[in-house]
């Protein structure tokens, strides 16, 4: 059977933990920062993880990670 092969964009994206949760960064931290508030910026410095119902489908995504 044939390798799988990896999702380009996904793999920049995710990371797995030991215990096999999905580990990912916040969205909207990229620009138009000043129009955001400064609890807002702060919160999504922070890291994050997938929700249960799309753990399957990253996790297909990034086999070898």
């Amino acid at each position: 059977m044939p390798k799988q092969k990896t999702h380009s964009s996904s793999k920049k994206r995710f990371k797995k933990t030991a215990s096999g949760k999905i580990k990912m960064s916040h969205a909207y931290r990229s620009h138009r920062l000043i129009s955001k508030d400064k609890k807002a910026k702060k919160h999504h410095r922070l890291g994050n993880f997938a929700s249960k119902a799309d753990e399957a489908t990253i996790k297909k995504m990034i086999p070898y990670k």
